[in-house]
């Protein structure tokens, strides 16, 4: 029942998570946390860090340790499967149609107001993130708001490296253990 439930939690969620991965998160947050239990906001919190670290697309990533988290690694295997399938049979469908229909007021029109829908979709699912569960009770510090603020300048204004960010993020984290 439960590689079920794993199954077409992530179909679904691979279906409608338009936006790649960030947009996924707060669709994977609903449903593992919210409807299904499987992790509390602090373990889903800790996923999406580690996703985020790790190579490859963090939706994927997320889907892949949730799956583990779950069901262990046959649950990985379902999770990560389920959450690509939609994504792959839909790019066969919407190649044939977009090539046809490229110039099309309407679908020039859907994709226009979509790419806001996702900017929403990776808005929320950084809001949702934000709270004290997450961040125990020093989330409101200003130390850790003072490292939202460099990172989110050091990647906008001085274009560094998500991945130097990382590093550095966990070097300071090591230091002031």
């Amino acid at each position: 029942m439960i590689y079920l439930q794993l199954f077409y939690t992530f179909f679904k969620i691979g279906l409608f998570g338009f936006g790649g991965g960030y947009g996924m998160l707060s669709l994977i947050q609903f449903e593992v946390v919210g409807r299904y239990h499987w992790l509390s906001v602090q373990e889903f919190a800790d996923i999406v860090a580690i996703s985020q670290a790790t190579p490859g697309p963090i939706g994927i990533n997320s889907a892949t340790f949730v799956g583990f988290s779950v069901a262990g690694v046959a649950g990985s295997l379902l999770a990560t499967f389920a959450v690509v399938l939609p994504s792959f049979l839909l790019m066969f469908l919407l190649i044939k149609i977009f090539s046809r229909y490229r110039d099309n007021v309407y679908i020039k029109s859907i994709l226009y107001v979509m790419q806001y829908v996702v900017i929403g979709l990776i808005a929320s699912a950084a809001v949702m993130l934000i709270n004290e569960e997450t961040f125990g009770k020093n989330f409101a510090d200003i130390f850790s708001w003072a490292i939202l603020v460099f990172s989110f300048v050091a990647m906008k204004y001085f274009k560094m490296s998500p991945i130097t960010l990382i590093v550095v993020g966990g070097v300071v984290g090591w230091l002031f253990m």
